[in-house]
């Protein structure tokens, strides 16, 4: 057995050490808005619940390891005091994982994501209306864990309003787990589903995935592809250029001679099966041909 002392670790190798060793661990989607009400939306899995009485909820936007920056979620409940913590299942966990790319301030990742705003009852930022579970949250307090790149900030919440869905309820008005159907994240791509175990999603990329607000129309509206779908799809850097799409049509062409032909639906269809086997590049030459 290998022994360390943190100190000796690089934060970025403790870092991943940590989160693999303390996992699955469950995922706070905080919706926020700063002091001129522009929305942000960002998922945390430093987080948990911590009392019933009163009842309270404290989840953790860490500073970041690589430049020591803070989150636009921790400015944003340090100006407001105020958050939404709403739950992730597995039909939105792509977009989730997509919403955690590092947009510029005042990106709406709601809209990056293809997720719907609801307007909250007690507090002024939005509930992800897609999310099964969403309470409502005054800010306490906040705890500030150390200066250093790494270091964590606990967001100490109380939760005054709670929204559940009525299909992950029983006739007592319980919560079902496993019609609730939520995820947790482990360490590297890794999520956890608590139906059937883990799985995992390629992080966002650095240089920032095109997002679901640029897709076409016929796409972000689709009747086919899922939320997960969408944001498997939104995680690009560019779309494929017209000389790729060409090259893709002809190689495919020799299978599906009717490509072109398509309509959307069956594209969609196709399209879909690509993204199954997380061919996402085949998926958008495949949409956009």
């Amino acid at each position: 057995m290998l022994t360390f002392d943190p100190k000796d670790l690089s934060t970025g190798k403790l870092h991943g050490y940590l989160l693999s060793a303390v996992a699955p661990r469950p995922i706070a989607f905080a919706s926020t808005v700063d002091v001129d009400g522009n929305p942000n939306l960002s998922p945390f899995s430093f987080f948990n619940v911590f009392s019933a009485n009163p009842p309270i909820l404290i989840f953790s936007p860490a500073r970041r390891v690589r430049d020591n920056s803070v989150k636009h979620t921790l400015e944003n409940v340090e100006a407001t005091r105020e958050v939404v913590i709403n739950v992730v299942n597995y039909d939105l966990v792509h977009q989730a994982s997509l919403s955690s790319t590092e947009y510029e301030k005042g990106v709406n990742e709601f809209d990056k994501a293809g997720l719907t705003m609801l307007q909250s009852d007690l507090v002024k930022p939005f509930r992800v209306a897609e999310s099964p579970i969403q309470m409502e949250c005054k800010v306490n307090e906040i705890i500030k864990l150390g200066t250093e790149g790494g270091a964590g900030n606990l967001v100490i919440c109380e939760v005054v309003k709670i929204h559940i869905a009525e299909e992950v309820l029983d006739e007592h008005q319980m919560i079902v787990q496993e019609k609730l159907d939520l995820v947790a994240r482990a360490g590297g791509n890794y999520y956890n589903r608590a139906k059937n175990g883990f799985f995992e999603i390629p992080k966002p990329l650095q240089t920032l995935g095109i997002g679901i607000d640029a897709m076409p129309e016929e796409i972000k509206n689709s009747m086919i592809f899922t939320g997960n779908d969408l944001g498997m799809l939104g995680n690009v850097e560019a779309l494929p250029t017209d000389e790729a799409i060409a090259d893709f049509v002809k190689n495919v062409g020799e299978r599906h001679a009717d490509i072109k032909e398509m309509s959307h639906r069956e594209k969609h269809k196709m399209a879909q099966n690509y993204l199954s086997y997380g061919d996402v590049e085949s998926a958008w030459k495949l949409l956009l041909s």
